[in-house]
């Protein structure tokens, strides 16, 4: 079995060639209630393991037919940090890549651990998830393997976001009733505050769970959006914008809007009814609204705040 999937596009990351650290079976040392792979018990380590040489043979011959790459990203069925050779692995890769970035996506529980910290200080671009911020809420939707804290967990973040250098990216995938309470909110913005980040993307299921949970809508993930410190860079990541009822605003409520949180095209596709959508595009023509880039994702705020807007 090919440990390389892909090409992928994606509006967040470019165009993505995927390295799968375990892709016979799922191993994770969490048991996420969202997770699209099937319930398994969280492990601690990894049982069924990959030569090193074994992906690089893959990816020559990936690099070979696909040499239009923005990004080769590091992932698992399950959790990629439990991979044993993950650090010579990153080091051989980068001796092939050339201009393309790295990129790994992690559930983050393995940043505490030193090797795994100081691996990560030689990639490109990092992901990590924390879907929550307190003790309770954490084992309720990540259902961690013993022994993981989120206190660890959140200190991790912390440490490392203030000495990576690359592009550092949060995502927190929200459930419905499970971690989008007004005090898990407010223990989260209390973290992300802390940290310095490029972008943090917040979604929900979009794709069928391993547990009988729900995700929330895309006006439900925009309300909870408002929540959060307006300096935050948030993006809102949610494949159910279709599903959005647009509505009316003036030009006064499309600057209070943009001012409370920046918002990307496909945002202001499903908030913004027709006519708002004329009086958004008149705004950009006046300078009133600005774009901003964060990794690859256009947002859209008033030109007053293009200076308080925070990011890494």
């Amino acid at each position: 079995m090919s440990t390389i999937f892909g090409p992928v596009h994606s509006r967040r990351f470019g165009v993505s060639l995927g390295i799968d650290l375990s892709p016979s079976t799922k191993q994770c040392n969490f048991d996420c209630l969202y997770c699209e792979l099937a319930p398994a018990p969280a492990i601690e380590h990894q049982h069924t393991i990959i030569p090193v040489e074994t992906i690089l043979t893959d990816l020559k011959e990936a690099l070979s037919k696909y040499p239009s790459i923005d990004v080769i990203t590091i992932t698992a069925n399950g959790e990629p940090t439990m991979y044993p050779y993950l650090n010579e692995l990153i080091e051989k890769i980068d001796t092939l890549k050339g201009s393309i970035q790295t990129l790994i996506l992690t559930n983050s529980a393995g940043l505490s651990e030193p090797n795994v910290f100081n691996t990560f200080l030689k990639l490109d671009q990092v992901k990590l998830s924390l879907d929550a911020a307190t003790a309770e809420t954490f084992k309720k939707i990540d259902r961690p393997a013993e022994g993981i804290e989120i206190e660890d967990i959140i200190e991790s973040i912390f440490r490392f976001s203030h000495t990576f250098e690359g592009k550092l990216f949060i995502e927190i995938l929200f459930v419905k009733g499970v971690n989008d309470s007004p005090n898990e909110i407010e223990a989260l913005n209390r973290t992300l505050m802390r940290l310095e980040c490029d972008r943090i993307d917040i979604g929900t299921i979009d794709r069928p769970p391993a547990y009988a949970v729900q995700g929330l809508s895309f006006e439900e993930l925009y309300t909870l959006s408002q929540l959060f410190d307006p300096v935050l860079p948030i993006h809102i990541v949610s494949r159910t914008h279709a599903n959005a009822t647009p509505s009316r605003y003036t030009d006064e409520e499309i600057l209070t809007t943009l001012d409370k949180r920046p918002l990307s095209i496909d945002d202001i596709e499903a908030l913004f009814d027709f006519d708002s959508k004329q009086r958004f595009q008149n705004l950009l023509k006046k300078g009133k609204i600005v774009q901003i880039e964060r990794s690859n994702v256009i947002f859209f705020t008033p030109v007053e705040n293009i200076d308080r807007k925070r990011s890494k």
